[in-house]
């Protein structure tokens, strides 16, 4: 198998991660779990709710991860609505089978996952058009600036926030205690994985051993990496999780 005997460390949410683990144990690896996000409810809920009390005054509903569309759909049970805007786009495949999983039909994916390609393919319908956007409280603006530069409004509802989970960090002190236990690899599948890890390990006062694979899903992850001085090594060919087991595989 193409990653036998090699430990792999996934860095994305616990609940996030069996995926990826399940792929990388299937070609051989020994996935490590070490979360260096984990997902919690907003400061408030209140603009999120504000927005849900009107949701069919919005011409397009965006969903810019799985992520946004749990949460939405949490709190849309919290207060027991049904209605939904006229129509519905999401960044990406995981993002739309999350959209699929509580019975949302979705009109529009980008070509590519990436909030450039996604406000690409919005700008058609944005002059006179109200968007209504669920994402994290912690977001690039590229998405929103887009669509109002093309003269869209829109409305930003944060449904959740990305923390650094604290218990991660004496599991990163055990992981690099010793050369026999460091990771061959490490994957990152968000910026903020990428950001909060290094964040650890500072905390811990660790330093990233330089034999180390880093493994990006997409072109914003791999920017932040080299923004935080530890290019990438590798950049699945699409952000996606099989994309980036596949290039672990034909690459360690």
């Amino acid at each position: 198998m193409p990653l036998q005997n090699k430990r792999i460390l996934i860095t994305r949410t616990r609940h996030q991660a069996s995926d990826l683990a399940a792929q990388l144990e299937a070609l051989g690896a020994t996935p490590i779990l070490i979360p260096t996000i984990e997902i919690v409810p907003p400061d408030s809920f209140s603009a999120l709710d504000a927005t849900l009390t009107c949701l069919r005054t919005y011409d397009w509903l965006i969903f810019t991860s799985a992520n946004a569309v749990e949460a939405f759909h949490r709190r849309a049970q919290f207060h027991r609505l049904t209605q939904l805007p006229q129509k519905i786009a999401v960044i990406g495949p995981a993002t739309l089978s999350a959209a699929n999983a509580i019975g949302l039909t979705v009109d529009l994916v980008p070509p590519q996952y990436v909030a450039e390609s996604l406000a690409a393919a919005l700008l058609p319908e944005a002059p006179g058009k109200s968007f209504l956007l669920i994402r994290a409280a912690e977001a690039r603006d590229t998405l929103p600036e887009a669509l109002t530069a093309a003269g869209a409004t829109v409305t930003i509802a944060p449904a959740y926030r990305n923390q650094i989970p604290p218990d991660s960090i004496p599991a990163l002190q055990c992981l690099f205690a010793t050369p026999d236990t460091y990771p061959n690899a490490i994957t990152f599948t968000s910026a903020s994985t990428a950001r909060n890890l290094f964040a650890l390990l500072e905390a811990a006062n660790l330093t990233l051993p330089p034999a180390i694979t880093l493994a990006s899903i997409g072109p914003i992850t791999s920017q932040t990496l080299r923004d935080l001085g530890h290019p990438p090594t590798l950049e699945a060919p699409e952000p996606t999780i099989p994309a980036l087991v596949q290039i672990l595989a034909q690459s360690l």
